[in-house]
């Protein structure tokens, strides 16, 4: 694949798993030099005859190119791999894909400004696929300069390209809050489908109410969002004393059908608590309140 890269910001990528070499095919395909490097050469191999550059160092990796795009196992696979380099790293802008927590992501910015190295942390909410088709999401925290003087470079891998702030940490806290809510809605989903599948009813058939209910709660969150924000919590529509009714019914219906109820029951723990505190007349959000506590 020829690289049509006049003008175009020449990009390291350090990592060739399934992400990073979907990220390194994307700057390929969007006409940037690209440099590549694994611990495992063998994994360039597609990516060489698609036309990037294969590095016989970290070191001469991260040489190559003004911006240098890390995504491996984990953070102190990153520290492993940069913190022997020295002065290679000076004047670089060091862009962390790897998964992490924000304090990881923000202890690892405070050794980036320690070297002189402008850092961007980010997260890729995405599998590799959604990065090859071109309908992905990926957020990044840290100093807007930085990130405004390389997003035209960063949107050849998403089309939701997002700077969240200037807190380097807020990339990977905004990725732990969506993965517990990816989470939710899928269990929510097995856990319904093992319900209606003891009637015989096949998960494809209950799949569509189920994608209409999501669109149905969407709706929702706006006005929910607001009511956080506010601290208030009008039970207007229901109150959570009605949601904890019908919390035992789906516990009671799960039992009953041999379902494993452990999911319901400790979303109604939850609402018990609240309603012993006195909440029971306010509406839904005021769990709100339970998750914030330690």
């Amino acid at each position: 694949m020829e690289q049509h890269n006049a003008g175009r910001t020449p990009v390291t990528v350090i990592g060739l798993g399934l992400m990073g070499q979907a990220l390194a095919g994307a700057f390929l395909r969007n006409g940037h030099p690209t440099t590549v490097w694994n611990r495992t050469a063998a994994k360039a191999e597609q990516l060489v005859k698609q036309g990037a550059t294969l590095a016989g160092s970290v070191s001469d990796a991260v040489a190559a190119s003004p911006l240098v795009v890390i995504c491996v196992s984990d953070y102190d696979a990153v520290h492993g791999l940069l913190d022997p380099l020295g002065e290679v790293l000076d004047g670089r802008v060091l862009v962390n894909l790897t998964s992490g927590t924000s304090a990881q992501a923000r202890e690892t910015a405070e050794w980036a400004a320690g070297r002189g190295i402008d850092y961007l942390d980010g997260a890729i909410l995405a599998l590799p696929a959604g990065i090859d088709a071109g309908d992905e999401a990926v957020i990044y925290s840290g100093p807007r300069p930085t990130f405004e003087r390389h997003e035209p470079t960063l949107r050849s891998l998403a089309s939701g390209t997002m700077h969240l702030g200037d807190d380097p940490g807020l990339a990977s806290l905004h990725d732990v809050a969506v993965l517990t809510m990816m989470w939710s809605i899928l269990n929510g989903f097995l856990h319904g489908a093992a319900l209606v599948g003891t009637a015989g009813v096949p998960a494809t058939a209950f799949t569509p109410l189920v994608k209409m209910l999501i669109g149905t709660v969407t709706g929702w969150l706006d006005g929910y969002a607001q009511q956080i924000e506010e601290g208030t919590y009008p039970g207007f529509d229901s109150t959570l004393d009605t949601h904890v009714d019908a919390m035992e019914h789906v516990i009671h219906e799960s039992e009953s059908l041999g379902v494993n109820a452990e999911l319901p029951r400790f979303v109604k723990a939850l609402a018990d608590r609240a309603v012993a505190a006195g909440q029971g007349g306010d509406g839904y959000t005021v769990l709100i309140e339970q998750f914030r506590k330690p």
